[in-house]
């Protein structure tokens, strides 16, 4: 059976417009997409999880009264009420934390160590190592702000590689400019989420019916990041 050939193109153009309004409405629906993020939260509990280490193994009463050679007033540990978890005199420590030599025992970055005698795993471990409870909180609530709104909007496979290859490549820039000190923390990583922060920014900026609002979110969190790690190291 024939028809005519503008009924053919009627239906055609039909066709075209329901799949047009399928897949509008298919995008739409998938940038609402909103993933449980848990994998962040992982991470900072994993954080706080290995500072008490940290505090444990170090037990600042112990080490700090062996120190004959120090005066007296040098070798009181900050918050004694902790026991084995006070934190070092903060001449030694002003962040409320370990000695370095407790944090270079539990894997804190060496260029020494990594290139010299072949310790490469300190480049993924010093990650996870806070040089005190001020540097703790100040990572860890960047991460909160950044990493859990990029985790339900991108999913935790996504931000999972996002932060652990940041950290590394971090961890690979400080091994060659750091040499002489050592180096703890989770920088790199956080950087690295910032920058995917800004990169879905641009790369969605026309879809923001908010451009502002997005936008000073984004500078808030640097900000935020910024002045912590200035004022605190």
């Amino acid at each position: 059976m024939a028809l005519p050939s503008e009924d053919l193109e009627s239906s055609g153009e039909k066709i075209r417009r329901r799949n047009n309004n399928s897949s509008v409405a298919y995008s739409v629906e998938d940038r609402e997409t909103q993933w449980t993020s848990w994998l962040i939260p992982l991470f900072v509990v994993a954080n706080i999880a290995m500072f008490v280490v940290e505090m444990y193994v170090n037990n600042c009463p112990k080490h700090v009264k062996n120190r004959g050679f120090v005066p007296i007033d040098e070798r009181k540990c900050v918050a004694r009420f902790l026991g084995r978890f006070s934190f070092q005199p903060l001449r030694e420590n002003p962040l409320f934390g370990p000695s370095s030599s407790t944090l270079e025992k539990l894997g804190a970055l060496n260029w020494t160590k990594v290139v010299q005698q072949h310790q490469e795993w300190r480049l993924v471990s010093c990650m996870w190592l806070h040089a005190g409870i001020i540097h703790l909180l100040a990572n860890m609530l960047s991460l909160i702000f950044i990493g859990i709104r990029l985790e339900q909007h991108f999913g935790f496979v996504r931000i999972g590689t996002i932060y652990l290859l940041s950290g590394f490549g971090g961890s690979i820039l400080s091994s060659l400019f750091i040499q002489n000190y050592i180096s703890v923390g989770a920088s790199g990583a956080l950087f690295g989420l910032l920058g995917a922060m800004l990169s879905e920014l641009i790369t969605n900026w026309t879809i923001y019916t908010n451009k502002a609002g997005d936008a000073c979110l984004f500078f808030s969190h640097l900000i935020f990041y910024f002045y912590f790690t200035s004022m605190f190291g």
